[in-house]
Formats: structure tokens, sequence, C-alpha cells
């Protein structure tokens, strides 16, 4: 992107909280924030001053599969931001002082998710839809966890899981392609190439519940969810625009039938996530206690709807949303650096837009309203709810009003 000024690079590692044992609980995220805790050359601190002396800025995130570890800076300054990110993640230290105060400060960080009701009504349905699996255990790890971990459990993690062979290092902007292999090359040759032991993740398996939590709030958060479709499954595009259209924006069918006409609650909308292995296609709603006895039966209906009836111009719609959304963020260096990262891990290579566009193009209204009917009819749900809960149907409930409504004849693969 050689009209900018700024460079968006960073480190993506094909591991995450999902690839910690038991014990391990919460380890992943702890390294991230370790990584900045120290090393060999940089103090904490000096790690933040050299950074933000250039105008730059530095962070980290932990996902359920991945870890990432980024930087922006001026065009200039793309050695320095490659420097610190190779210092990080190949000469930490983790001292043990600074271990003690992180882990306080993620105690902090647990104490406040567990206060954000719309956050917490997802940690919950993951631990419900896969229930004793690594994959459906939160990011964060317990208190128990967290503060039972020593610095060599975290070398243990990092040896078996930051390795080249699970490693991805990525810029977007006014970058020199050569000059910054050459950069990375040079500062991440130290790296090992293969891990210490196997890196663990067990295979997925989507079982379902109903998980619920009564707090005095003022309004209820509420998930219901089925399994969805892994990454490299033919539904997974098909997917993505079955969650637009039924709640992706303020024309999509939830947004309009739930709050527009009925005024129900003032958030809805859909979503499908994918993983390796398996996916999650929700709906969330958050609304008054009051409304659930109409609300749940609302979007039960817009989900039978959905298998009988899609309109072509309801395709084209979510189409162009799709479109503008990825168009939109390639002009965004960190945006596009992102992508080329997640495509790289999951595909081995980068997907042109017109490729992506002519998958999409490949979806008609027979396979949505067939990937619809097998979504909805033939998983068992997952409902996740927190807040004044006095209202909402017991989850047997919910699935008879599912099943009468079933079709009566679906195809196998869509």
């Amino acid at each position: 992107m050689p009209h900018l000024e700024s460079v968006a690079l960073g480190v993506w590692i094909k591991s995450g909280s999902r690839n910690e044992t038991r014990e391990e609980h919460g380890i992943a995220h702890l390294l991230e924030h370790m990584a900045f805790k120290g090393t060999h050359r940089r103090s904490a601190r000096q790690i933040a001053e050299e950074i933000e002396n250039v105008g730059g800025e530095v962070n980290a995130a932990t996902s359920t599969e991945t870890t990432s570890y980024y930087a922006r800076v001026l065009k200039d300054h793309v050695p320095l931001a490659v420097d610190i990110l190779a210092d990080i993640l190949t000469e930490s230290v983790f001292d043990e002082e600074e271990l003690a105060r992180e882990k306080n400060v993620i105690l902090q960080e647990i104490g406040a998710a567990d206060d954000t009701p719309d956050d917490v009504v997802f940690d919950r349905f993951s631990e419900a839809a896969y229930a004793g699996q690594t994959i459906g255990r939160t990011i964060l790890g317990t208190p128990e966890t967290v503060m039972s971990f020593q610095p060599d459990q975290i070398r243990a993690y990092l040896s078996r899981n930051y390795t080249t062979d699970r490693m991805f290092v990525i810029a977007a902007g006014a970058v020199d392609h050569q000059e910054f292999v050459r950069q990375v090359e040079t500062r991440f040759a130290s790296l090992p190439q293969k891990p210490s032991s196997q890196p663990i993740m067990d295979a997925a398996r989507y079982i379902g519940g109903d998980t619920r939590e009564t707090r005095d709030l003022m309004d209820t958060q509420m998930l219901l969810g089925f399994e969805g479709r892994a990454y490299h499954m033919r539904d997974f595009y098909c997917s993505q625009i079955l969650a637009n259209i039924l709640g992706g924006g303020m024309s999509s069918r939830l947004f309009q039938e739930v709050r527009e006409i009925r005024g129900l609650c003032y958030s809805v909308y859909a979503f499908h996530w994918g993983f390796s292995d398996t996916g999650i296609f929700g709906i969330h709603a958050a609304t008054g206690g009051e409304n659930l006895p109409e609300l749940v039966p609302v979007i039960i209906d817009e989900l039978k709807k959905s298998s009988e009836r899609i309109d072509q111009q309801e395709i084209e719609r979510a189409r162009a949303q799709i479109r503008a959304q990825l168009l939109m963020g390639q002009e965004s260096p960190a945006a596009r650096a992102g992508q080329i990262a997640r495509q790289m891990m999951l595909y081995g290579r980068i997907i042109p837009n017109n490729e992506m566009m002519e998958r999409l193009a490949g979806i008609t209204t027979e396979r949505l309203t067939d990937l619809a009917g097998r979504l909805f009819f033939d998983t068992v749900p997952t409902l996740s709810a927190i807040g004044p809960l006095e209202q909402l149907d017991p989850l047997e409930k919910i699935v008879a009003s599912l099943s009468t409504g079933k079709p009566k004849a679906l195809t196998a693969n869509g």
C-alpha cells in the first residue's frame, strides 16, 4: 500500500486457548501479557517507551485458536517494530516478580469480564455448547489456574506452540517486501523450527444445552445458537450469508421484525463463527425480561421461515454488504494484515477478492433454505441467558416449538 505513510505488522501464531492442557487453562492469555514484561535486552518500561518514542503502538490478542502480537509504526520505523516483536517472542525472561504483578492484573480482568453480562453470556454459551472441552473454556482462565502458574509452565507452553511451523509474520502498508523479509530472517532466526512436544488440540464435539444465571439487571442477555460450519466446509460461506440475512444489519429479518415492527428489544443480531473443525451459528438479543414470552417465539418463527423461503434480493443485499466490508477493511493496513494472516493460517495462501466473491456468487436460495433446515432442526440448540429470567421458557419447550416447523425432507449435502 505505497500511498500510505504507516505500516501495520505482526506475528500470528496458530495457537490459542484451545492448545492448553487442563492445568494450563488461561496460560495462553497470560503468556501474551508476560511477553511485554521484560526481555534480556529491554525492561517492560523500555519496550513501551521505545515504540511510543517514535509514535508507534504495540499490542497483542489471544483467541481460541490463534494469538497475535502486532504493531503499527511510520514506515521509517519498521526495523524497530520488527526488533521489538522478535525480542518479546524470543528473549522474554518471565521474571517472577513481574509474573506475580501480572497475575493480579488478570484477576482484575476476570472480575471485570464477569461484571459484563453481554460478555458472560457468550462464555457460558461456549461452556454449554462444548461442555467439558478446551474449546468451551474461557480464554482468561480462572483465578485458581492463573494464580498457580509458574515461569517454567509458561516456557513449556511457549516451546510447544511458538515454533516457526506455526507462525506467520505479516506486514501491510508502506513496506518494502524484500527488506522486510531480510529483517524477519535476521531477527527471528533463533525461533525453534519444531515443537518440543506435540501441540495439543482435541477434536471438538458440539453438545448443546441450557445455561441460565439469574441476575438483578435491567435487561436479559440471551443467546440461542446451533452448531455452525468449520472454515473448510462447503457451507461456511453459505452460513455467513444466512447470518447476514437473518440478523446482519438494520434491514435484516430479525432487526425488522423484532425491533422495528414489534419493539421487543434494543439489540438483536445473528452471527456465524467458524473454527478449524466446528462452528457456531447464533442469535443474540438484549431485552427486558417481560418481553421474553413474545421475543423467543418470534425468533423461532424467523428461523422456521428461513428454511422455507429466502428471496434473491436478500442474497444480493447480503453479498453487497459482505463485499463492502471486505473492500472497506482492505483500506486499513491493520485490517488487511489481519485478513492476510487468517487466510495464510487457514488456507496456506492469500485468497483474491474475485475468488471470494465467486464463492459467494454460487450461493442460491435453495442452498440457503436447505442449510437453514439442517442448522436449526438437525442439532440440539444451545441457550445461554443472564438477567431476569422468570419468564424465559425451558429449553425443552423451545426445542418442541422448533420441531413443529421441521421440513419434511432435508437433503444431505445442501
